[in-house]
């Protein structure tokens, strides 16, 4: 008999949603649910991480398979709530559909996480096997909670895990890395009658941003990219069934490595000389095009404007390292078969371009490590307004969650 009625789960993903963690207050996410999990006798620990930031840590069992599930508490800001159709911190039902700011990313994947833990629980469905919940600070940002987690240990003796991000009918086994630049130009301000008697910051940063991103384009042109396949979920992507050679180059761009200018900030007023400019970068990393590479791009063309009378300086907001793994092992093939089962639809296996705190998690696991990231909600969804999940989508995976977690350690 189960524990949680379908009242209870949509309950529990309220109270999820009325906690404002934007891109903060976990700790009070943290709090909520290490007191649900010791109504059922599963200890659980709130570390905190940072100022109003924390993890939450929770396990159960004594032997091996050692079972990760993980999921993230922080949201990203709402936007202007008069924009909304409801409230975005009150979890709103219309249809089969579950309105509300962090419904899809990636609360109703954490609760259903914690629901399908307390059931095991309390049913004793798991004989063997250890399960331990990670849930985590800040992925939405620098991933400070998943970093907290690996550097501390308690990935060590993980032997497979779950991330319940929202993906729609696909199962993810690898995600391209992620680093963010920071290029910053120093210059003099001078009235804008008199350019010459100032140093103006932003051009030599837009050479910079043209030189950097040609010099990317012609490496990556170059490179000959095999280790992330998109192939088999290419329709994910706008991909079509029907369309062989259309999805070979689509493929074929997707599985590049990326670099991206998405700020450029100079100046405070129309009328004087700038002193001081900012770009900032996206860099969407592979195996062939990685992190160490891509940092090498930027340094080089750095080095480029010494003695050039410029004033420019690099800085690092995020290093995150593609994440693969193959796919062919008991986690992946229980999540597909039980997945398509309960949710009734053919399900894909592939990568995903985003990135998740298996870029923290995972190092030095392999590509042989036990992994998915499988969860409810589409992605398109996310960090949108209007945000939702399926009512049923929801409940359908706390029962694969259940499923897939009992079924592993059996086969283990």
């Amino acid at each position: 008999m189960s524990i949680f009625s379908n009242e209870d789960k949509i309950s529990l993903l309220k109270d999820l949603v009325a906690i404002k963690s934007v891109n903060g207050n976990e700790i009070e996410v943290a709090t909520y649910l290490k007191d649900v999990l010791n109504k059922h006798q599963i200890e659980a620990e709130v570390i905190e991480v940072d100022e109003g930031r924390a993890n939450l840590v929770a396990e159960f069992g004594s032997s091996s398979p050692l079972i990760g599930i993980s999921g993230h508490m922080d949201v990203v800001s709402e936007g202007d709530a008069a924009d909304w159709k409801y409230d975005p911190f009150v979890l709103t039902e219309e249809d089969d559909k579950l309105y509300g700011r962090g419904t899809a990313d990636m609360k109703a994947g954490l609760a259903a996480l914690v629901i399908a833990m307390i059931e095991i629980k309390e049913a004793e469905a798991l004989p063997q096997g250890t399960l331990r919940l990670l849930v985590t600070a800040g992925e939405e940002s620098t991933q400070l909670g998943s970093k907290y987690l690996r550097e501390n240990g308690y990935m060590d003796d993980v032997e497979a895990m779950i991330i319940a991000e929202p993906t729609g009918d696909v199962i993810n086994i690898a995600n391209k890395g992620s680093m963010n630049f920071k290029v910053t130009s120093r210059g003099k301000s001078a009235h804008s009658s008199m350019p010459k008697v100032g140093k103006n910051a932003i051009e030599p940063l837009m050479g910079f941003v043209e030189h950097v991103i040609g010099t990317f384009e012609s490496v990556n042109q170059e490179t000959d990219f095999s280790s992330f396949d998109f192939t088999p979920v290419i329709e994910n992507f706008g991909g079509s069934k029907d369309d062989t050679e259309g999805n070979k180059d689509l493929a074929d761009l997707l599985k590049r490595a990326v670099l991206t200018n998405t700020l450029f900030n100079g100046g405070s007023q129309i009328n004087s000389v700038p002193d001081k400019a900012e770009a900032y970068f996206n860099a969407r990393t592979v195996t062939e095009f990685d992190n160490e590479q891509m940092r090498d791009i930027f340094n080089q063309v750095l080095a480029e404007y010494e003695g050039t009378g410029a004033e420019l300086s690099l800085e690092m907001l995020l290093d995150l390292p593609p994440i693969i793994t193959t796919g062919d092992n008991l986690l992946a093939t229980l999540s597909k078969e039980i997945g398509e089962d309960k949710l009734g639809t053919d399900l894909l296996v592939g990568p995903t371009t985003g990135v998740t705190d298996a870029s923290n998690l995972l190092i030095d696991k392999g590509e042989d490590f036990h992994f998915v990231v499988f969860g409810p909600g589409q992605t398109s969804s996310a960090h949108q307004l209007d945000e939702y999940v399926s009512k049923e989508a929801y409940f359908n995976f706390v029962d694969i969650y259940i499923e897939l977690i009992t079924k592993y350690a059996e086969g283990k």
